[in-house]
């Protein structure tokens, strides 16, 4: 990823080796005023690098006024303009992922897909006992006696419309949420706690917090899998898996909530609702990627908890973040 520095080092160079002796060498100019040429160059690559990230300042300063009022912690990572700029604001903080883990856990069966264990194609039975788990589910609303579903099937369901049932099944197939996991830390990405499936994880506010990342270790996720430099997917894995992610229909309010009607966002979310006993809501979340309207896209991970807002609340902080990104990221394209 190259910095704001590297980049004006690299225009300095180029600068220096490059226009600097053909100017000298036509123009004639002496030793002094090439020295002269040389630091007004200084001055004007300074001047556009402070001018750069007074810019990744000012969208900084906006998201901490967003969040300043708000009786609630906030996490955001942001990386857009080509991995140039990047904005943390609690980003190493551990935050409850709640269903957020169901895009780990598809990106888990789709690299167990690539390795030939299973195929998208492949048919599950889904039994009544499966649903007879007091977990929300599409699935079960439309199939209340049981169904066969494909694994390409089950995937949609249980990221494009976080379906419990779904993910429940999927971890049994690859073996329970400490297999998520490890192929995470096999593939080097850092803090990324799945211990406990949803069925656990819904019985038990408390346990709700042994499935956790950072909002820059859900970016650096995001990033990996759509940039797919590591080759972690297949090209059909890869279109299969951000097919389901721009269907997301979950969470209109939140990422999607104030960026213009058809802005295209390939997004997962996640939420605790609210514990009884203390009124605190321990997980709002939404991460994805939004597409800009001139081809380019940033990546945004935001997560709200331990908040004592109301769920509009909750979701409208992530909106206004985003739509504050999306005004940053236009205005920067112009």
């Amino acid at each position: 990823m190259v910095s704001d520095l590297d980049e004006g080092k690299r225009v300095l160079k180029l600068v220096y080796y490059l226009i600097f002796p053909r100017i000298c060498e036509r123009t004639s100019l002496n030793p002094i005023m090439t020295k002269i040429l040389y630091l007004t160059a200084i001055l004007f690559v300074f001047a556009g690098n402070q001018a750069f990230a007074q810019s990744k300042d000012d969208l900084r300063a906006k998201i901490e006024q967003i969040v300043a009022s708000k009786k609630a912690v906030v996490g955001v990572s942001i990386i857009g303009n080509n991995g140039k700029d990047n904005i943390s604001i609690n980003g190493a903080k551990r935050f409850p992922m709640q269903s957020v883990f169901k895009f780990h856990i598809g990106l888990a069966m789709l690299s167990e897909i690539e390795k030939g264990r299973f195929s998208l194609e492949q048919k599950v039975e889904i039994t009544k006992k499966d649903l007879s788990l007091e977990l929300y589910s599409p699935i079960k609303d439309e199939f209340p006696n049981g169904t066969i579903l494909t694994i390409a099937q089950i995937l949609k369901y249980t990221v494009s419309q976080s379906d419990n049932v779904g993910c429940e099944v999927l971890l049994r197939l690859l073996g329970g949420p400490a297999a998520v996991e490890t192929y995470f830390v096999k593939n080097k990405f850092k803090d990324i706690s799945i211990k406990i499936n949803e069925e656990v994880m819904q019985a038990n506010w408390d346990l709700q917090l042994q499935n956790w990342t950072t909002p820059n270790a859900a970016n650096k996720v995001l990033e990996a899998f759509y940039e797919n430099k590591m080759k972690l997917l297949s090209q059909k894995g890869h279109a299969f898996l951000w097919k389901v992610m721009r269907e997301t229909d979950t969470g209109p309010n939140r990422l999607k909530g104030q960026l213009p009607a058809g802005t295209v966002v390939a997004h997962k979310t996640g939420s605790s609702g609210v514990n009884k006993q203390t009124g605190v809501t321990a997980a709002v979340n939404d991460i994805g990627i939004v597409f800009l309207p001139n081809g380019k896209h940033f990546f945004i991970s935001v997560f709200v908890t331990d908040s004592k807002e109301d769920a509009a609340t909750n979701e409208k902080i992530i909106a206004d973040i985003a739509k504050a990104s999306w005004d940053h990221f236009t205005t920067k394209a112009k």
